[in-house]
């Protein structure tokens, strides 16, 4: 019976080659995060039930209380646990197969062009770049982790494909590159015209959407403002053999969304939408105006209960200058020029630096008023 294998490496051609073994014998890959610490790697192992784990020795190691998988497994990725604790996502090769092959027949990829790992290969961002070098049969260079210097010194090596989340596309010049995928956060309201912003979840092998247009396969529908969709890069089930399908094989992504000229826009997680004196706010949407505020270089935004408003909208704010910041009365006054005044922030921190998640995305739980 196929097992499940944790692969215990950072990314690189030692990685590959152990993926690609294990999947030779008819197993699954489990990547382990290498910047977990101990416990919670052995938390995470414990949850997702391997057979074995391989080392960045090459050592294999048997391991107690194994589940296995199904045949066609091929993956076991964690989700990013912004809603809760880590799932495991269980991928079969038909799901990452038909990801990749839509993904670069809407790019165009070929075996000429050169793909760069530099997010994390235990993320659905980072081994998606994997599939797609795999399936185009094009170059392929893993990084361990993001580095602005190698990740520029590899566009100058040839690279011509990379995906990124938003703070590393923050840290080096995209014009260096053919084609930047950018996924993990809303992306910044203007990119330049090589930057494809992506939608997509672990759920659904990463981006489905490329700058709000399906790629080929995948099917969307708006129940009641949540967007669904339906595809065959769509996962099997998770690790405990539970599905979030419907009865008709329709994904419901948890995300509110609407379409516009033909293109999806994403409001943003349902559950993290603000409802302040009654009025429904998205934070996306207020995230999105005040960075453009041009005192500001990052913004989050969340709803804090209040007494009186039900929730008051709290704004955290990262200015360009630290001697120079925008204040609270600055950025209401530049909301309100083009949002209703009812998404005007009620508070305003100043801070140095947002706490982020693994993925790029702003962990809005460690943000307290």
């Amino acid at each position: 019976m196929p097992q499940l294998v944790a692969l215990d490496m950072p990314a690189g051609n030692q990685f590959l080659a152990a993926a690609l073994s294990v999947w030779d014998r008819g197993d699954a890959v489990f990547p382990l995060d290498q910047r977990l610490p101990a416990v919670a790697q052995f938390e995470l192992i414990s949850a997702m039930a391997p057979a074995s784990i391989i080392d960045a020795s090459g050592n294999e190691t048997s391991l107690p209380n194994a589940r296995p998988v199904r045949s066609g497994d091929s993956l076991v990725i964690a989700t990013s646990g912004s809603s809760g604790s880590p799932k495991g996502v269980v991928h079969t090769h038909a799901s990452m197969n038909a990801a990749a092959k839509s993904s670069i027949s809407r790019l165009g990829c070929t075996k000429d062009h050169h793909w760069l790992v530099c997010l994390p290969v235990s993320h659905v961002g980072g081994f998606s770049v994997i599939t797609r070098a795999l399936q185009s049969n094009s170059k392929l260079t893993m990084h361990p982790s993001f580095d602005a210097a190698e990740v520029t010194r590899s566009a100058g090596n040839g690279v011509t494909h990379v995906s990124l989340v938003r703070t590393a596309l923050q840290r080096i010049d995209p014009s260096i590159f053919l084609t930047v995928l950018l996924g993990g956060a809303a992306p910044p309201a203007e990119m330049p015209d090589n930057v494809v912003a992506t939608y997509g979840m672990t759920e659904t092998f990463g981006g489905i959407f490329y700058n709000g247009i399906a790629l080929d396969g995948v099917e969307t529908k708006i129940v009641d403002t949540e967007i669904l969709v339906r595809g065959p890069m769509l996962m099997r089930a998770f690790r405990d053999e539970t599905t979030p399908f419907t009865a008709d094989g329709w994904l419901p992504t948890g995300d509110s969304g609407y379409f516009e000229d033909e293109k999806l826009v994403v409001n943003g997680r349902i559950g993290e939408m603000i409802i302040s004196g009654g009025e429904n706010i998205w934070p996306n949407l207020l995230e999105q105006t005040i960075s453009q505020h041009p005192l500001v270089s990052a913004v989050a935004v969340k709803g804090v209960a209040d007494d009186d408003w039900g929730e008051r909208i709290v704004s955290w704010v990262v200015p360009k200058d630290l001697g120079n910041p925008p204040t609270l009365n600055d950025i209401r006054d530049y909301v309100a020029q083009t949002l209703p005044k009812f998404y005007c922030p009620k508070e305003l921190t100043i801070v140095q630096s947002l706490p982020m998640t693994s993925l790029g995305k702003i962990d809005k739980k460690a943000l307290t008023p």
